[in-house]
């Protein structure tokens, strides 16, 4: 009971943190170009990757040997890139609207679940997985009479996270361990940005390179508080409290950065957040049904 009681605890700290990097994500995304901002951010993740490695079982020799090296490049290049669209979104889309569309990736992930990963999906989750999708639409229902393009954007994101998630799967099947998927996540990731973030290089002002330390110190910390929670807690736990992370991006994009929630975006979220909690639900007790186990 300590031990699920401190994993409630960690899982809680990790989204408060995910929050506090996405509202500085947005505030340094608005002054400078997100692809910089994300290379930056991305080499501490790098070194605590490496860091976190070295420390695992068997050291960096046990950690980088992989079964399927093409996926996780795959993810390595994914990861990054969704996060220059995240930041981007944050800064033209606004916080609280972005969160409440990606909220919406455990339905994407179902529905891609079935051609990439075989998996079948049964009533149930075709249900909930409907009723997320009549949020989305309401989330995305033009206020003017035009549907805003700039929509398109925390929309990809969520769907290259979806797909980001799936091929975490398929390694994780063909017996990659967690740490060797994180490994790979911190390094092909950091050396895919780096290609391209030295052609944005800007210069920051004293004052934000206070914030983007700030930004990298709560990049690795969330990743740390996030992997303690998923050792002492199963991912049907975990998964209801991220969307706290929404509940907290609304608060900070409405009292600091003067977003407006519409009655659309509240209701559209609150069925995003309701399918989204059933379908992983639906997905536990389905697994435990496969490997003989009791539903809990």
């Amino acid at each position: 009971m300590k031990s699920r009681a401190n994993g409630y605890v960690f899982a809680l700290v990790a989204i408060v943190i995910f929050a506090i990097q996405d509202g500085i994500s947005k505030h340094l995304g608005a002054l400078y170009p997100p692809v910089f901002v994300s290379m930056i951010r991305y080499w501490a993740f790098a070194a605590f990757a490496v860091v976190l490695a070295a420390r695992g079982p068997g050291g960096l020799k046990v950690t980088i040997v992989t079964k399927k090296p093409a996926l996780q490049v795959l993810r390595g290049v994914l990861l990054p890139t969704q996060i220059v669209v995240v930041i981007t979104a944050f800064t033209i889309v606004g916080l609280a609207h972005s969160q409440a569309i990606l909220a919406a990736t455990p339905l994407f992930v179902a529905l891609l679940s079935m051609p990439l990963l075989g998996e079948r999906v049964g009533w149930r989750r075709w249900l909930a997985i409907s009723a997320g999708l009549v949020g989305v639409l309401l989330i995305l229902k033009p206020q003017q009479g035009t549907f805003d393009m700039s929509f398109l954007l925390p929309l990809s994101a969520a769907l290259m996270f979806s797909i980001y998630i799936i091929a975490t799967r398929l390694v994780s099947r063909g017996g990659d361990s967690a740490m060797t998927s994180f490994f790979y996540t911190g390094i092909v990731g950091a050396v895919a940005i780096s290609l391209v973030g030295p052609f944005f290089w800007t210069a920051l002002a004293p004052t934000d390179w206070v914030w983007m330390l700030l930004l990298c110190i709560t990049g690795t910390s969330s990743h740390y508080f996030l992997i303690r929670a998923y050792e002492m807690l199963d991912a049907v736990a975990v998964q209801p409290l991220s969307y706290l992370q929404l509940v907290f991006a609304s608060i900070m994009g409405v009292t600091i950065f003067g977003e407006t929630l519409t009655a659309n975006m509240i209701l559209g979220s609150i069925l995003v957040v309701a399918a989204g909690i059933f379908t992983v639900w639906r997905e536990h007790v389905v697994a435990r049904r496969k490997a003989g186990l009791p539903p809990r």
